[in-house]
């Protein structure tokens, strides 16, 4: 089974590489671009049959390595 985590700041966390790509993309002409945060990805694959066991066991995963749940939030989504 595959599944995917996106770990991003909180809203409340300033995101300084984010403000940079969204200044980078002004200069480059995209007017359009309001905002841009920063985060990260992650595609895994786990041996489990059972969707509750294997999304149990990403959120402990996610919580104890992958986000630092102070300042990220994170989301999963089974593929």
């Amino acid at each position: 089974m595959k599944i995917s985590a996106t770990v991003t700041l909180k809203k409340e966390v300033l995101d300084p590489q984010g403000k940079v790509v969204s200044q980078t993309l002004k200069n480059m002409g995209y007017e359009n671009i309001s905002s841009v945060r920063q985060g990260k990805y992650f595609e895994i694959e786990i041996n489990e049959k059972d969707k509750d066991k294997a999304k149990k066991s990403i959120e402990e995963i996610c919580k104890k390595l992958l986000a630092n749940l102070v300042i990220e939030d994170f989301i999963i989504e089974i593929k």
